[in-house]
């Protein structure tokens, strides 16, 4: 090959180099793109709430198999997923064994979830009332005293009055640590209560 072939050889490769990249960057047309180095942001996917036309029923999120039930998803007792029992009535306690692990499971959610509102001694003073005047129950009046578990748990998970219900941030077994808390809490204060009665000199009111 002579040197004339060897320089219009490189002129053509040249020549086709710079019309593809022209092509590459300029040209237009109505098929998708073509993406030399796909990435997962580009990759054909699946999202929520579209339509495909793939499934029959034109929709792209698929209904659980019939029959089956997902993970924890099979919720037979009654009692700890609503509060209630067979009968349909709010059980009266906890339906879990109460330990010092609970209660302190309970303490860690309540600092989250409950005192903001209903304050670290359940007196229902927290930042709501202190800069809105909002009313806010106390876990130590009489009525809520009288609650059984099952109706706190139901509180919780489905709202009361100006109470939002908790369903989902917090899960059933940390709704009843909660609870397991809120009781101690209840207990400390009248042992303290009566404690103070007891106290008390011959004679005063």
């Amino acid at each position: 090959m002579t040197g004339r072939d060897r320089l219009a050889l490189r002129a053509l490769a040249l020549t086709c180099v710079l019309g593809l990249t022209g092509c590459a960057r300029g040209c237009t047309s109505s098929r998708p793109p073509i993406h030399i180095n796909p990435s997962m942001d580009d990759q054909p996917k699946v999202l929520p709430q579209t339509a495909s036309d793939f499934f029959f029923n034109g929709s792209a999120m698929r209904e659980p198999v019939p029959g089956t039930v997902a993970i924890g998803g099979l919720k037979e007792d009654a009692a700890f997923f609503t509060g209630k029992g067979a009968d349909g009535q709010f059980v009266a306690k906890i339906p879990v064994p109460v330990d010092e692990k609970l209660v302190e499971r309970g303490h860690d959610r309540f600092r989250i979830y409950c005192q903001p509102c209903h304050d670290a001694r359940g007196d229902g003073k927290g930042i709501l009332f202190q800069r809105g005047n909002v009313p806010t129950a106390s876990f130590h009046q009489e009525k809520i005293l009288n609650y059984p578990d099952g109706q706190i748990f139901d509180v919780i998970t489905n709202g009361f009055g100006l109470m939002s219900g908790y369903r989902w941030p917090i899960p059933p077994a940390d709704r009843w640590a909660i609870i397991a808390y809120v009781r101690q809490l209840e207990r400390e204060r009248q042992a303290s209560v009566t404690a103070a009665a007891t106290d008390k000199p011959a004679g005063v009111k």
